[in-house]
């Protein structure tokens, strides 16, 4: 691969979160609990709903995918990021950048790109729930729910193919210091001796894309949702649907709001400190709060728990 680039480089140093060694083993400890609640937290969701009867509509299908998607996004770059907490110099070799880069890309990017359609969909199985209730289970087949998803995983595996392509063609001959903890697009970019103009241009068409078309679906979705909500004559009914979509607005602001703040700018207009902090944000925080929102906050799925371990 690297012959094929024509690049110099051999090696690159990852700066990682901070140079200060004191604070290394506090984030590996701090991270490490983060990893490890994320994994419990959306596994234990995705086996929870597989077992309870309770859980088997299309919402819980939708969100069982979300869960899984968290899963394995998190475990891209998480444990990576771990093991350069604990290393004295963080070197990664050029093959192994363009490994972590290309798995960073197909399973990274799928995935995000995923769940950005994704809660978009959920945004409108809330709007078919709470406008029609009786035809809900007729209009959310299980066919349709798969069908959709399997478009999401489609839409975001073209996304990783286009960037993947654009960046396996540059060179890098500048300095090999990577000012963050993995091989990420934007940092790269500011390494690269080539001419980054189309790299560039393909992350600000593809991320714009994939975020402004889902955010424009959800408020759409979410308008039709309120005016629906407001139609309901008792309070209660509608404290009750406006109580079904609060977790997921709040996944929605989360998830939208990080990836915009990262990707919806030309690099060269972004501080790599900020893109650092919020890469952290959506690569380790986000899989952490989404079971936390989806379970604190859901009756079912507190119901199906306390079914589940009552039966053991």
């Amino acid at each position: 691969m690297a012959a094929g680039n024509h690049s110099t480089a051999t090696e690159f140093v990852l700066v990682g979160l901070t140079q200060q060694p004191e604070l290394q083993l506090p984030f590996f400890l701090l991270f490490l609990g983060i990893y490890i609640v994320a994994v419990v937290g959306n596994l234990g969701l995705i086996l929870l709903i597989a077992v309870s009867p309770l859980l088997h509509t299309p919402m819980y299908f939708f969100l069982s995918s979300l869960f899984f998607i968290d899963l394995c996004y998190s475990s891209v770059i998480t444990p990576k990021m771990l093991v350069n907490f604990l290393g004295k110099k963080n070197m990664i070799s050029y093959s192994e950048c363009m490994a972590q880069l290309f798995f960073f890309f197909f399973f990274f990017v799928v995935f995000v790109v995923a769940e950005g359609y994704l809660l978009t969909v959920m945004a409108y199985d809330r709007y078919v729930a709470i406008r029609s209730p009786l035809l809900y289970n007729v209009i959310m087949t299980p066919r349709v729910c798969s069908l959709i998803v399997l478009v999401a995983f489609i839409l975001g595996f073209l996304s990783a193919m286009a960037h993947s392509s654009a960046m396996m063609k540059l060179s890098f001959c500048r300095s090999h210091i990577i000012s963050h903890y993995f091989c990420d697009v934007l940092p790269l970019l500011n390494l690269s001796c080539s001419n980054t103009h189309l790299n560039e241009l393909l992350l600000f068409i593809i991320a714009g894309f994939n975020t402004l078309v889902p955010t424009l679906a959800v408020f759409i979705s979410y308008a039709f949702i309120f005016y629906s909500i407001l139609r309901i004559q008792s309070s209660e009914g509608r404290s009750k649907a406006f109580g079904t979509c609060s977790s997921h607005l709040m996944a929605v602001g989360i998830f939208f709001g990080s990836i915009t703040f990262m990707y919806f700018k030309p690099p060269s207009s972004n501080s790599l400190e900020q893109e650092k902090m919020s890469s952290v944000f959506y690569t380790t925080v986000i899989p952490l709060l989404n079971p936390l929102i989806y379970s604190l906050r859901n009756k079912d799925a507190k119901k199906a728990l306390r079914k589940v371990l009552l039966r053991k």
